[in-house]
């Protein structure tokens, strides 16, 4: 069974991660800003996983199982926010959150 390079795993989850971290800062949309989080999370963990399998440990996988559960509160808490941002503003653009002040 082939095996592929460590390094070709760890460049895939910098572009993977790369990429979330555009979509932060570039997208207005609190929706997207959630997506591009949640890519970034994700690029975490697969370097954490693609770490552990090279040293033959289980701990990047543990790991890779904290961060779903900090990606599924992240979510909850995210998406309250945005239906919240919506029934107020009746938009999720971000620039119209300095209008919820007090």
């Amino acid at each position: 069974m082939a095996t592929i390079p460590v390094e070709y795993g760890l460049f895939l989850a910098i572009i993977l991660f790369s990429l979330g971290l555009v979509g932060v800062l570039i997208r207005r949309n609190v929706v997207f800003i959630l997506l591009s989080v949640e890519i970034m999370l994700n690029a975490a963990g697969l370097g954490f996983v693609i770490a552990g399998s090279h040293w033959g440990q289980a701990d990047g996988q543990i790991m890779f199982i904290f961060i779903l559960t900090m990606a599924s509160a992240e979510v909850s808490v995210g998406l309250a926010l945005a239906i919240q941002l919506y029934h107020r503003l009746k938009t999720l653009d971000t620039n119209s959150i300095s209008k919820m002040r007090g």
